[in-house]
């Protein structure tokens, strides 16, 4: 009795530490897959209205870029229909090869897009000027963050915003 109550409490202590069977390795191989996506949104707070830019890319190759300073742009349920620059959004759908679309993914799964460790741990920073935040799904393994990544990994960050500068044409 005494010994599976001490192998209970090695194991709860296990799991609260965080070691054990509930940690999932960030750093993963990406299989070509229509279920995988990520989506960027950058805004340059440089400018006033500030300029937004949002990007979808799914594992099939379907990109959808949107951009403007409507908060449209990142939020697809805005309120705020009033506002001086509610129709200020451009949308521009465009496709790419799957097996690239991988690759991106694999890029930044590689740079730690999926990485849980740095969640929450922001810079001492007051005032940053560009905002980026990411959402994916990428080989069943979801990722949320709605702080900045200038803040929380500014190398990722500018890997990110490599994207979006590859698939938007500031021309259009």
């Amino acid at each position: 009795m005494k010994i599976r109550l001490a192998k209970a409490a090695v194991a709860a202590a296990l799991a609260l530490a965080g070691c054990g069977p509930f940690w999932v390795s960030p750093w993963i191989t990406v299989r070509e897959s229509p279920l995988n996506w990520i989506e960027i949104h950058y805004y340059n707070m440089n400018r006033t209205p500030v300029r937004r830019i949002s990007l979808f890319l799914n594992g099939s190759g379907i990109v959808e870029i949107k951009k403007g300073t409507s908060d449209l742009v990142s939020n697809d349920f805005a309120k705020h229909s009033d506002s001086d620059v509610w129709h200020d959004i451009k949308v521009i759908r465009k496709t790419t090869d799957p097996k690239h679309a991988q690759d991106i993914f694999q890029h930044l799964v590689n740079k730690g897009v999926l990485d849980r460790e740095k969640s929450f741990k922001k810079s001492g920073k007051d005032k940053f000027t560009r905002f980026i935040a990411v959402k994916a799904n990428i080989s069943n393994y979801t990722y949320s963050e709605p702080d900045n990544i200038f803040e929380v990994d500014p190398d990722l960050a500018e890997h990110l915003l490599d994207v979006v500068r590859e698939f938007d044409d500031p021309t259009r």
